[in-house]
């Protein structure tokens, strides 16, 4: 083909490089063998002068095709081994050619696996990585994006002129340019130039790191330059269930958690001293803590606390902070706006040096129309689907993945197992999953498609859901993966093998409301609701379910958790002690929203930091002792977690006294056939005399009660334990005669 090019073909195709219309550039520019000589042609606009430089010699170049393509005859091929020298703006260079390396980044197996939507390691060909070509350094820019018609790389290394670095279109839509001599930290964008004509300038969907915002480059990053000391903890999460183990997550949000002062400075680890970039909505004279900042601050407080997971509202980039994380543009990328990915990696690094795991909120559900990010991407809907009906969430504002296209599978499959692999995180909460099972969510009748079958299920989520399951617990088998879903969904917790979505827990939506509603109500009403508090177990089994008073309820005017409940600030505090304890002792994982560990009064506020004054009284240290000693209980007492998901980890003594809100039952564990009584007083009456059928005689040691003065609570007790006397109650021939304290929940434990 070379040989037979007419001088008008050419002129042609550098008109199509000076109009970024070129989506083959190799063609053209580089070594080219031509009627028996070596013919180089470099593309350099706005150059006044160039040459080229190869085996100590200078080659001279002219320009006869046109004013930016400069060539010249070489006497042999010169590969990658010549460099250029340009004259430009009065200003002399030298620099090596990117058309000089014309192998293929992506081969063909990764081309095959990427098009199936299999190729979980998909971020280590996309995006940009700094590597070796024949011992030239430099940057390899990988991106999907079929429609195009040409894609030029720009950033700070041309001024973002999109005529300097067009890049080569490959087979399945993938365009490829390797840049010699760029580093780690240098600025970039991808322009791509739709069919249309117009250009986009879009961020790297692979992007590994990003510029804070509002500003939304990507930066060059290097992935695999970070020394872990978590070994231990990674081999022993993974050889073993973490379903058979406790689980009490500390959900939070790392924007809002503790401001620093604005002109505090902190140190990296070279010494050098930063200013992190503080957020203009704060208050004035605050900033955002950084990832140090947190490590430092953060960890020893959630251990202290005796949480075992720290749950994170999105890490992944975004580019607005009251959206409290969820529409991400940047998918490989944590947040720039606390620090830098190794910074984030120390962060998790540290949490599993203290015996803390990590879980990352994922959104796979949707994302924004943000002009840099993924929307309308190559200039068609390439990443959502064309019909708003099934690719718009209207109410949010975003955009749907087009699940049913296997790059965009790929796509977000490859991101967890990225979380995973190169954060050492240890599990996902998948927010929003009922969005994502049905296609009339949140829709009025005429605005959703069905189904094939004519139903209203969304067969490509459920397909993406169970293969990025499948694939997660393939790699990481000690991984938790939990489903925020509102619905009966069945299944939802079961294998993908068996037909369910493969998830191991969810969140329990159903007791969270329940459970809220009835302790808003006046106590003396609640007789009239037991049912509230007894239908949980009616369903428990059906699912593997993680208790969760999250974020979601304290916003929008839901008051924070304390204020939810009715009464003066004693029945207050005292319905919170109970909510927690019963929440503790109940089957099911825990999670909590930062604040209420300590009796948060205002409601969450993304601007704003907790009200950590309210430690200076003596009622919210009250609460936050409980939720130490719950969690010291918790892990202590293999009853209240081993058997979560076997109906022999529960057993009913009474729920039926409505008349006094008393509901008592037992949580057992097989192995070691240990069980504990847990007696729930939900009015503020005090029962000083009330009878408890237990199984076998003996002393009740009283373990937990948060009445305690400990807790802030009025200290009725039962002097550390009962002996039980003889007295045919609840179906046992003996009992325990208690004190049952007011709004209080006790525990007790037989020997």
């Amino acid at each position: 083909m070379e040989q037979s090019l007419k001088k008008d073909w050419i002129k042609s195709e550098a008109s199509n490089l000076e109009n970024c219309c070129n989506d083959n550039p190799l063609k053209i520019l580089g070594p080219h063998f031509v009627e028996d000589k070596w013919i180089l042609r470099v593309w350099m606009p706005e150059a006044l002068e160039v040459s080229i430089c190869y085996k100590n010699k200078v080659y001279g170049t002219s320009n006869p095709n046109h004013k930016w393509l400069f060539e010249t005859i070489i006497p042999e091929n010169p590969e990658k081994n010549y460099k250029i020298n340009v004259r430009r703006g009065g200003i002399n260079h030298s620099q090596l050619d990117p058309w000089a390396f014309k192998e293929e980044w992506m081969g063909e197996i990764d081309r095959h696996l990427f098009a199936e939507g299999n190729h979980h390691h998909i971020w280590k060909k996309m995006g940009a990585h700094l590597t070796e070509i024949e011992s030239q350094s430099g940057v390899m820019f990988c991106i999907w994006a079929p429609n195009a018609k040409s894609i030029s790389i720009i950033g700070d290394l041309n001024s973002w002129d999109g005529r300097h670095h067009p890049m080569q279109k490959r087979l399945g839509g993938i365009w490829e340019l390797f840049i010699p001599s760029l580093k780690e930290g240098d600025k970039y964008k991808y322009e791509i130039r739709t069919q249309e004509g117009h250009i986009y300038e879009k961020s790297d969907p692979y992007g590994f790191l990003h510029e804070v915002r509002p500003q939304n480059a990507s930066i060059i990053s290097k992935l695999n330059n970070f020394e872990w000391h978590d070994q231990k903890w990674m081999k022993t999460r993974d050889s073993s269930s973490q379903l058979d183990k406790p689980i009490s997550v500390y959900e939070m949000h790392l924007g809002s958690w503790l401001h620093e002062s604005s002109d505090k400075l902190y140190l990296e680890k070279d010494g050098k001293k930063r200013s992190p970039v503080p957020a203009a909505d704060l208050k004035p004279g605050t900033r955002l803590l950084t990832y140090p900042e947190l490590t430092e601050k953060l960890i020893p407080y959630v251990k202290e606390r005796g949480f075992t997971h720290i749950e994170l509202m999105p890490i992944s980039e975004h580019p607005f902070d009251g959206s409290w994380g969820y529409q991400v543009t940047g998918w490989y990328a944590p947040t720039s706006r606390f620090g830098k990915p190794n910074e984030f990696k120390e962060f998790v690094n540290k949490c599993h040096e203290e015996g803390i795991g990590v879980i990352l909120d994922w959104v796979p559900g949707h994302f924004p129309k943000d002009k840099h990010g993924l929307a309308f991407f190559d200039g068609c809907h390439l990443y959502e689907h064309e019909d708003p009906r099934i690719g718009e969430h209207k109410e949010w504002g975003t955009l749907i993945f087009n699940y049913s296209r296997n790059e965009v599978r790929n796509f977000l499959v490859a991101n967890l197992v990225y979380w995973f692999e190169e954060f050492h995180i240890d599990g996902i909460r998948v927010d929003a999953v009922a969005s994502m099972l049905y296609r009339d969510y949140l829709r009025p009748q005429g605005e959703w498609i069905p189904n094939e079958h004519g139903g209203n299920e969304n067969l490509e989520a459920v397909k993406f859901l169970q293969q990025a399951n499948h694939v997660l617990f393939q790699h990481f088998p000690g991984a938790l993966s939990i489903a925020e879903e509102s619905t009966t969904w069945p299944m939802v917790t079961q294998p993908t093998d068996s037909g369910g979505l493969g998830f191991n827990l969810k969140w329990n939506m159903g007791w969270m409301h329940d459970m809220l509603d009835y302790f808003e109500i006046d106590p003396w009403f609640r007789q009239f609701h037991q049912n509230s508090v007894t239908f949980s177990i009616t369903y428990n089994y059906t699912e593997n379910f993680m208790l969760a008073l999250s974020h979601d309820e304290v916003v929008h005017g839901k008051s924070h958790l304390l204020h939810k409940m009715p009464g003066d600030d004693w029945k207050k505090y005292a319905n919170t002690r109970a909510l927690l304890t019963y929440m503790w002792t109940h089957p099911g994982k825990k999670t909590i929203f930062m604040g209420m560990e300590f009796g948060q009064r205002q409601e969450w506020n993304v601007w704003d930091d907790l009200q950590w004054n309210l430690l200076e009284y003596e009622p919210h240290k009250g609460i936050r002792n409980l939720v130490d000693d719950l969690n010291k209980l918790y892990k202590s007492e293999p009853a209240l977690w081993k058997n979560d998901f076997d109906p022999y980890g529960f057993q009913w003594i009474d729920c039926e006294d409505r008349s006094n809100s008393v509901i008592s039952f037992m949580r057992r564990e097989k192995d070691t056939e240990e069980w504990l009584i847990v007696v729930a007083n939900f009015t503020p009456n005090f029962h000083e005399s009330y009878n408890i059928g237990v199984p076998l005689e003996g002393f009740y040691k009283e373990i937990f009660n948060s009445d305690s003065t400990k807790y802030g609570g009025s200290n009725k007790g039962n002097m550390g334990g009962k002996v039980s006397h003889k007295y045919n109650i609840h179906s046992y021939e003996n009992a325990i005669e208690i004190a049952l304290p007011p709004l209080s929940v006790c525990v007790f434990k037989h020997g």
